[in-house]
């Protein structure tokens, strides 16, 4: 079945139809229902529009056996994944990215590696593929490929298509000399998709004729500290393609919107951030073969839908 973009938000509840003078953001539920249009050039395919395809996300776990700091649970994010865990077999999606500081620093290798095998134990338990986005956490005191080995991933930038939908993986932990991130060796505040990486993903996008999705741990919207320092250039990219839906990304551990060139950025709540049962952040989405996207939250993590006219 293939369905033209330009159709999307036909369908749709009056309530949350994009009109033809704009974009509108609607509350309902104590839900913020975010819409907005996009000029894409693709197709969005579905095998039914009411079977919607779902995957789901959960971001900056910072994992460690060590004391509560602050707001930050460590611990906790053990019973954490075990109510996703639950949420998720209610949702059933078909793959979980994990976005970026998935486990704490740790002041030498050994115990870096056990915060890794740990939290890597009780996500295995939650049974659907994984993609694992590298955050600066991840590489604090581990190298890149002890990361990536530990996780059982082969690489730290890719891209894949599933359900007639393109997904693209980026590393931002390089620093501004192309360097990697690894071993304590940089300032987390400088952060970069490298130039290889830049390259890589005008091409990817090139070759592609899907709606596309973007995961990123450092944001690359207009966040200060917290984006990518080259975001602008990646987003020059992502626009340039016309196919790309969102991105979704962590790092600021708070829940926040940005529609820039008519991509939505979306920036996913921490799970470390409070206590368990009171605290807790995960979410499933759905892509619907009309193109709608929906953000559906658990606890903290805020909940959204957009689409396009």
């Amino acid at each position: 079945m293939k369905i033209d973009l330009r159709n999307i938000g036909r369908g749709l509840p009056d309530a949350i139809r994009l009109d033809q003078a704009g974009r509108r953001a609607f509350l309902r539920d104590g839900s913020m229902l975010l819409l907005g249009g996009l000029g894409m050039t693709g197709t969005c395919r579905a095998t039914n529009d009411n079977s919607p395809f779902r995957f789901s996300l959960i971001t900056d776990l910072h994992y460690a056996d060590k004391d509560t700091a602050g707001s930050r649970h460590y611990r906790d994010c053990i019973p954490k994944v075990i109510e996703a865990r639950s949420v998720f077999e209610k949702t059933k999606p078909e793959f979980l990215v994990c976005l970026g500081d998935l486990i704490d620093a740790a002041a030498d290798v050994p115990t870096e590696l056990a915060y890794l095998n740990r939290i890597t134990k009780e996500l295995n338990t939650i049974d659907c593929p994984k993609h694992f986005v590298l955050g600066n956490h991840c590489v604090d005191t581990l190298t890149k490929s002890e990361f990536l080995e530990g996780v059982g991933q082969e690489k730290s930038y890719y891209s894949f298509d599933t359900n007639g939908i393109h997904f693209v993986v980026l590393d931002a932990c390089f620093r501004s000399d192309g360097q990697p991130y690894q071993r304590k060796n940089f300032d987390w505040t400088d952060p970069n998709i490298s130039a290889e990486q830049v390259d890589w993903l005008g091409k990817d996008l090139e070759e592609t004729d899907l709606p596309t999705i973007v995961f990123a741990h450092q944001r690359l919207d207009d966040a200060g500290v917290y984006s990518a320092k080259n975001a602008g250039k990646v987003r020059s990219k992502l626009e340039a393609s016309k196919k790309v839906l969102a991105v979704f990304q962590g790092h600021s551990h708070k829940n926040e919107h940005q529609l820039i060139g008519g991509i939505h950025y979306c920036t996913m709540v921490a799970m470390v951030e409070g206590s368990f049962e009171d605290s807790n952040g995960c979410s499933t989405i759905s892509v619907a073969g009309n193109g709608t996207v929906r953000v559906e939250g658990h606890r903290k993590q805020a909940s959204y839908q957009w689409g396009a006219t």
